[in-house]
């Protein structure tokens, strides 16, 4: 993860994106990728944003010094922003290479063509859906399981939710708290149950086999995700309109 500062941030930082951009021209010279957000802001909604020209201006300072590099446009759709659990759909476009821009135009014009490109790609690759069309959101987000995978995963997904609501929900209700006047809620949540989890999963196992004197409960380190699992398959998968 490689730092980029906004004027707002303090012009005194503005100095580590030259540093950020070197790093970045360093891995492409390693023939590695680097991944750029290029909208640069977080917002949950499915819809391309403005693009920033910070990724124009990566791509043509490294042409400018003839390391090889093609830019691929990547379209990621989340089925929810809020539930535990996604369905994620990737769309790819073809690459951008130096060969589809003239390199001779000033900064600021060739900026806006390779924006133009790249935000021409973009839109055919990121969902466009207004929060409140909830028959788009099921005719593209939506994965239902089968009859089948009902049947055998209910009682499993209901003991899921038994087991973990006393770790999720509090975790929920806190970050909701915490995070009421931005779109940071799933990545918190996600953070949080990261490093509470294994420890929730080894506290419960220890106090049952302590409690029963019956080592067989060390089956629940397996048990455990199978459930959460089993849960978040059948659980609805969109968020609810506003």
């Amino acid at each position: 993860m490689l730092p980029v500062y906004r004027t707002s941030e303090g012009i005194e930082n503005l100095g580590i994106n030259y540093q950020t951009f070197e790093d970045c021209k360093n891995i492409f010279q390693k023939n590695g990728i680097v991944l750029i957000f290029s909208e640069a802001k977080s917002v949950n909604e499915w819809h391309v944003r403005p693009l920033r020209k910070g990724s124009a201006r990566l791509a043509f300072s490294t042409w400018d010094e003839n390391i090889s590099l093609e830019v691929l446009p990547v379209g990621i759709n989340y089925s929810s922003f809020r539930r535990f659990s996604k369905n994620v759909f990737i769309n790819f476009a073809e690459s951008m290479t130096k060969t589809d821009f003239d390199l001779t135009e000033p900064d600021g014009k060739r900026n806006q063509v390779f924006n133009n490109k790249l935000e021409d790609q973009l839109q055919r690759l990121v969902f466009d859906i207004d929060k409140n069309d909830v028959e788009k959101q099921k005719q593209l987000l939506e994965k239902k399981p089968s009859a089948l995978e009902k049947i055998i995963l209910l009682i499993p997904a209901l003991l899921g939710w038994l087991i973990h609501a006393p770790l999720y929900l509090p975790i929920k209700n806190f970050t909701l708290k915490k995070t009421w006047d931005n779109d940071h809620y799933d990545s918190v949540v996600v953070a949080l149950l990261l490093f509470t989890y294994p420890l929730y999963v080894v506290l419960v196992t220890v106090i049952a086999i302590l409690l029963t004197h019956n080592f067989y409960f060390l089956l629940f380190t397996f048990a455990f995700p199978f459930t959460a699992w089993a849960c978040v398959r059948l659980k609805p998968q969109l968020d609810k309109a506003n």
